[in-house]
């Protein structure tokens, strides 16, 4: 059951806004659809989905063109060293 707060929202067109986000990670993922397991093409897309994101400057508190701070946070996500 979902709450009284969920409006449903019945947009024909609703799924093309995401779809049209995905377009730049399709085209990454394509060449590489040979990947050996489930972990390395989950790791290999969530470091793709994670740029793009900062690209976009969709990130709270990294500003879009500040590579430092984008650097940094990419460090924090994938625990490494900077």
């Amino acid at each position: 059951m979902l709450p009284q707060s969920v409006v449903l929202r019945q947009n024909k067109y609703l799924n093309i806004v995401i779809e049209q986000d995905h377009r730049f990670l399709q085209r990454l993922i394509k060449p590489g659809l040979g990947f050996k397991s489930f972990n390395t093409a989950r790791r290999t897309i969530k470091g793709y989905e994670a740029m793009h994101m900062l690209q976009k400057g969709q990130v709270i508190r990294v500003p879009k063109g500040d590579v430092l701070a984008q650097l940094n946070f990419m460090a924090q996500i994938f625990e490494v060293v900077a």
